[in-house]
């Protein structure tokens, strides 16, 4: 099958021969005068050699590329690069006998921008990021069925929060497949979790920090912990198993619901939770915390916005630091992908010379390998976290 074709301009090809998945717009030399939103189109040199094919978009990434090789996109293209994503987790043994749930499928990290899949003991919800990965749904699904077989219940759309606002408002969210019937209750770990992904943020639950709550149990034993931006208290239920005492603390009052009753679900008793803001929360709170977990959301969804996020996540961590006890622990974290490890590390610092605390770096945190990072797009590498001592 043949697609539109788009030429670049010189030395253009560059990227892709490397292997990025993006072109941008000023990249582009010709392409026809009726192309549309989420067509799939095929790339060449200015010197007419094939480079990639991918969807089209009309906007500052112009196309976001979904193979290196000359294909059909069709079913067998969506089976195969499922299945491939599939196979490097269960080879990984991300989904064993202690946690079912995983992203299934990351974007640019399996091989196609714009796609995100998240896996809840046999429910997938998908989030189409462009209109062309949006207008494959239905294949995606079949697809999705090849693979999974019996470990497919249901397939639940949740687009219209990630597609932009002027393609999204005449769709909504639905099941494409299956249905869910009764509470759903996964597990991470051993621990267990109420997750509510028709009306939770993003998808539901935040599986990117898995490997990081895991490792925040070594640090709260017999201590006093705080969770700010707690959402459905993942971080607090596992803080909880070894804690004397845990908060957790969050605007959303739906999100405290769900967090208090995942610390029932897990049957522990040393949990109090506060609907609040976190920077009024904390400002009285001296020398009363020995764990404190930072985990905002994004202070920064595009570049226009970096600098306001350096200067919020600068105060929200100086705050933590001035109060934190003597000797305590601080898990803090960025999920903006604007904002990149060297830059939230010197943000970091220069909190930690505001609060006139010495501290010591025991770890650098990152996404977990259900996340996969690609070396040709470390644009993918996202979550970024530290572990400080503080003295």
């Amino acid at each position: 099958m043949s697609y539109p074709i788009i030429i670049l301009h010189k030395g253009k090809e560059t990227s892709l021969q490397r292997f990025h998945p993006w072109v941008f717009s000023g990249a582009i030399k010709l392409k026809p005068d009726n192309l549309i939103d989420g067509e799939i189109v095929s790339i060449y040199s200015h010197n007419n050699i094939f480079l990639a094919t991918g969807f089209y978009s009309n906007g500052s990434i112009a196309i976001r590329i979904i193979s290196f090789i000359e294909t059909e996109i069709n079913l067998n293209f969506w089976i195969q690069k499922i299945n491939n994503a599939y196979i490097y987790r269960q080879q990984l043994g991300i989904l064993n006998n202690t946690t079912n749930v995983c992203r299934l499928f990351f974007g640019e990290g399996d091989g196609v921008p714009g796609l995100i899949i998240d896996y809840y003991n046999g429910h997938c919800v998908l989030q189409a990021h462009t209109l062309g990965v949006y207008l494959q749904k239905q294949t995606i699904v079949e697809a999705l069925k090849h693979v999974l077989k019996n470990n497919l219940i249901s397939v639940y759309d949740k687009s219209k929060e990630t597609l932009p606002k002027n393609q999204s408002e005449t769709i909504n969210n639905s099941f494409l497949f299956g249905a869910l019937d009764e509470e759903l209750v996964v597990k991470e770990n051993n621990y267990s979790f109420a997750i509510d992904f028709i009306n939770g943020q993003k998808t539901g639950f935040f599986i990117d920090q898995r490997d990081n709550r895991k490792l925040l149990t070594k640090y709260c034993q017999s201590k006093k912990v705080l969770n700010t931006f707690a959402y459905t208290g993942g971080f607090s239920v596992y803080a909880a198993k070894n804690a004397i005492e845990v908060h957790s603390v969050d605007v959303s009052a739906t999100a405290i619901k769900l967090a208090n009753k995942n610390v029932e679900i897990n049957k522990l008793t040393n949990h109090t939770s506060f609907v609040a803001d976190t920077f009024d929360f904390i400002k009285d709170k001296k020398n009363e915390y020995d764990v404190i977990i930072l985990d905002p959301p994004a202070f920064a969804k595009n570049l226009k916005s970096k600098h306001n996020a350096v200067i919020g996540y600068k105060k929200l961590n100086a705050m933590a630091l001035k109060l934190i006890k003597p000797n305590g622990i601080l898990f803090t974290f960025s999920c903006s992908g604007v904002v990149d490890k060297n830059l939230f590390y010197n943000t970091i610092i220069s909190a930690s010379i505001e609060a006139k605390r010495n501290v010591k770096l025991l770890h650098y945190l990152y996404q977990p390998p259900d996340h996969p990072v690609i070396p040709y797009f470390p644009e993918g590498e996202y979550l970024k976290g530290m572990v400080l001592w503080v003295e």
